[in-house]
């Protein structure tokens, strides 16, 4: 039998025994086993996060996401833990980071204005525009610019945040945990949500081709900003220029597609 078959059952044991008797040093066993999906969640934020947050505190903040997941988690659901524990360690940071108001409002005003630049010069030139265009638009040096698209805090823009609520005071966990069950789901919100994934798909199509590699590497191949900054041989400070733009590109294109309310 192979180890990896010998994890498995080991892990399904220990989940059960733990689902059934609730003992506090099961928990704990499983707390301890998966701790590193902090480390690798928090690893995946680092480029992203407010310098003057210290690493501790953020470690502290997925420790919590990690607990509750545990807490939450049931095994006769399908889902994988791991799946679901990084969701609800990363909505855990975000949502503290939301609370201690690390975001400017003249941060998200920018960020904004440039959701608005973008989509004006898009029906203006009928292609996606280019950083010195948007820039242009705005009055600014593209420098300038691309510092502006990183100060949004790329770490709050996501594709996780695309298909869903676009109210900044909304809780991100809300956003992180749409895997979970609904007992009814509304027939209209979950027609809306097919067109609105349909819809990404496309906009992500007409990125221009260094944002859809970028968001490509981070999402779908799962590497770092580090490690993506090596594949690309630019800067880290540049992918994450590139995935907050092309982010910014995608929810201008989505807020299109969303009711009015």
């Amino acid at each position: 039998m192979s180890t990896a078959v010998v994890q498995q059952e080991w892990n399904e044991t220990l989940w059960n025994n733990y689902v059934a008797k609730h003992d506090p040093k099961l928990r704990e066993r499983i707390i301890v086993q998966y701790a590193p999906l902090v480390k690798y969640v928090v690893g995946r934020l680092a480029i992203n996060l407010p310098t003057i947050i210290d690493s501790d505190d953020v470690i502290s903040y997925g420790t919590m996401g990690l607990i509750d997941a545990v807490e939450r988690f049931d095994p006769t659901r399908g889902i994988k833990f791991e799946t679901y524990a990084i969701a609800r360690i990363r909505g855990a940071i975000i949502d503290a980071l939301r609370s201690l108001d690390q975001i400017p409002r003249t941060a998200r005003q920018r960020a904004r204005e440039i959701e608005a630049a973008i989509v004006e010069l898009e029906a203006k030139l009928k292609r996606p525009p280019h950083d010195e265009e948007v820039a242009a638009h705005l009055g600014m040096e593209v420098d300038k610019y691309r510092e502006a698209c990183v100060r949004t805090n790329v770490s709050t823009l996501s594709l996780d945040s695309l298909l869903s609520s676009d109210d900044e005071d909304a809780p991100a966990g809300g956003r992180a945990f749409a895997f979970e069950d609904r007992d009814s789901p509304d027939p209209v919100s979950t027609t809306e949500r097919r067109e609105l994934e349909l819809a990404l798909v496309q906009a992500v199509r007409n990125l221009p081709e260094r944002e859809r590699l970028v968001l490509s590497l981070y999402y779908y191949e799962e590497l770092t900003m580090k490690e993506i900054s090596r594949v690309m041989e630019i800067s880290e400070s540049r992918v994450c220029q590139l995935h907050a733009q092309a982010v910014l590109r995608l929810r201008a294109t989505l807020r299109q597609h969303q009711p009015a309310a």
